[in-house]
């Protein structure tokens, strides 16, 4: 399996794919399942750890914004790619960012109302070596997290 489909032009090794429903209780699935998968790199915890972090917030932003106060399905692709390289794709078919620019900007939020702190891009940015954010209002979002891995 040697694609080159991962954002750094380096052939995929690896990938999975995992469908969730947008509860709450599964962020928590979510973030291990792709902590599992990204073990076999031989990261470091850190390394783990931001992984998890980041995965977590895209996760919540597809349960609290994506679908606000409906269930549909989080879809999240996992790639492992030559040269220490993660690619995660975290996507939900919800009602999509009207201005992707504006939701990226930090304290920025769309349920205030609930106290959300508006960091979850900040925070996935400062986590990984690159993130990309497309979406369609009415079709949904598709956020791309990429960490390369320090070699042992």
């Amino acid at each position: 399996m040697r694609q080159k489909s991962n954002g750094f032009n380096t052939p995929t090794l690896n990938i999975i794919s995992i469908k969730l429903p947008s509860l709450s209780v599964n962020e928590s699935m979510a973030r291990a399942a792709v902590a599992a998968f990204c073990a076999q790199a031989d990261p470091l915890s850190t390394e783990i750890a931001d992984i998890k972090c980041a995965v977590s917030e895209a996760v919540t932003n597809c349960i609290v914004h994506g679908y606000r106060n409906t269930v549909g399905i989080i879809y999240i692709t996992v790639r492992l790619c030559e040269g220490g390289i993660i690619r995660i794709d975290i996507r939900d078919k919800g009602c999509g960012i009207e201005d992707v620019k504006q939701a990226r900007q930090p304290l920025y939020t769309t349920d205030a109302e609930n106290e959300r702190s508006g960091m979850g891009f900040t925070v996935m940015e400062s986590f990984c070596d690159k993130v990309r954010v497309s979406s369609k209002c009415g079709k949904g979002t598709t956020v791309t997290l990429f960490k390369r891995l320090q070699r042992k």
